[in-house]
């Protein structure tokens, strides 16, 4: 079992940025892929990013590439989302998963989930 905590949500304007973190804890966080998806109202469940257990490889949806950076410090069980340059269509609450088989992109694959984060951009 992996317990997931999503902290560092909030308002911000349009251009802002925000940094996620997500602290891990029960099992050895280095075991797992990790990832972020986002959620809006009305909205299903879709993939922002993911990062592989070394933390060499990366994916990211195309609506957040090259604003958004996924990272993981395997010594401090963490996982981040850096957020750049946000636009309104980011408002979304922001799950972070963990994956004990090789997936990257599929939620249905994802094992372990946090209870999300609130993120909110305002125009």
């Amino acid at each position: 079992q992996v317990q997931l905590v999503e902290s560092g949500g909030g308002l911000v304007q349009a251009g802002g940025s925000l940094r996620l973190s997500c602290a891990a804890s029960g099992r050895t966080f280095s075991n797992y892929i990790m990832g972020w998806f986002r959620q809006a109202p009305g909205e299903e469940r879709e993939f922002v990013a993911a990062i592989s257990r070394s933390g060499i490889t990366t994916y990211y949806a195309d609506s957040v590439k090259g604003r958004f950076t996924i990272s993981r410090d395997n010594a401090e069980d963490t996982l981040y989302l850096q957020m750049n340059s946000l636009k309104p269509e980011d408002t979304a609450v922001y799950y972070c998963a963990a994956n004990r088989a090789t997936n990257y992109y599929r939620a249905a694959l994802y094992d372990y989930w946090g209870q999300g984060t609130q993120v909110t951009v305002s125009s």
